[in-house]
């Protein structure tokens, strides 16, 4: 007779609570690709006023580590802008670029555990494998990897590096703080994903969650897009032994036909130079964020300041 406890299928494991002594950290990740816009400016507005409703110190973290998306200077501009804004960090930036070592050693960490493994294949031979099983995806839907490497390479050489995904621990539900409830079985819905890419360059998913532990961030405040990297982080950070912190996800702005704006598809600039544009994108992003933006406030740092109990009201410290 079967084990009663194996035959069950899985169950979504809860990410853990943040701790509540934990002091909270907030911070804003900005790549370089290009300035803020309206978009972006929402998120580090929000990723703010949580900082500062909390009594918390916010961070800024430049996340450049694809050059070739990068624009030299870009991440001057942005600074720039935040400070137009008011938007200070509590510390110096950190630059991804320099912090190859870190997610090296973390990648290490995971191969010795047997919790990583080299991968062969390239796209074509994922698509070969997974039309050969009759599986199908929607159009820019990303495909599930088969497992193809997961017992070895079989004497190819190891072109990127994937996390290995367990599907009885890989179904993970968290609570976000504006979206309820999510959940989500990543061995089934994402497969083994890539911690090193092909090309040599460090995976988004496997240095943010380096950095947000360096960093002591117990507080991720970010745009709804990126709500679905969330299981993936949280998979990385049990894997880690690393705290997960609390989630957040805000309002996504969208441009006239629909689609969230972003720099790949030419969102422009948001003007920041002097106080009045600054004051102006300000409003605007708080008005993304259902924040009043009527009053007598003048300069951004007033903005902010009467904004803080209005989002206190919102997503006060008691939702996370």
């Amino acid at each position: 007779m079967p084990d009663e406890l194996s035959s069950r299928p899985p169950q979504p494991i809860a990410a853990e609570a943040p701790a509540l002594a934990r002091p909270y950290i907030g911070r804003f990740a900005p790549s370089p690709t290009g300035p803020l816009h309206a978009g972006s400016l929402v998120a580090a507005l929000a990723s703010w006023l949580d900082a500062r409703a909390h009594q918390g110190q916010w961070l800024l973290r430049i996340e450049d580590i694809d050059p070739p998306r990068c624009q030299v200077g870009a991440d001057r501009v942005l600074l720039k802008q935040l400070q137009d804004c008011a938007l200070l960090p509590d510390a110096p930036p950190v630059w991804q670029s320099q912090r190859h070592a870190h997610y090296d050693q973390a990648l290490q960490q995971l191969l010795k555990g047997g919790l990583a493994y080299g991968c062969a294949c390239t796209r074509k031979d994922i698509e070969d494998a997974l039309a050969a099983s009759g599986q199908t995806r929607a159009r820019h839907q990303a495909a599930v990897y088969p497992g193809t490497c997961r017992q070895g390479l079989k004497g190819r050489a190891a072109r990127a590096w994937r996390l290995r995904t367990d599907p009885h621990t890989s179904q993970i539900a968290w609570q976000d703080r504006r979206l309820g409830a999510q959940q989500q079985d990543v061995a089934a819905e994402v497969g083994d994903f890539v911690l090193r890419r092909a090309d040599g360059l460090w995976a988004y998913q496997l240095a943010v969650v380096v950095d947000d532990a360096a960093q002591g961030v117990s507080h991720i405040v970010r745009g709804a897009d990126l709500c679905d990297n969330t299981a993936r982080q949280i998979l990385l950070q049990r894997a880690l032994g690393l705290p997960i912190p609390g989630y957040l996800h805000t309002p996504l702005v969208l441009d006239a036909r629909g689609d969230k704006l972003s720099k790949q598809h030419g969102a422009p600039a948001v003007p920041t130079e002097g106080t009045p544009a600054a004051s102006a994108a300000l409003c605007a992003a708080a008005s993304a964020l259902g924040l009043p933006v009527e009053g007598s406030a003048r300069t951004p740092a007033e903005w902010l300041q009467r904004w803080v109990p209005a989002w206190q009201a919102l997503y006060s410290p008691r939702h996370g």
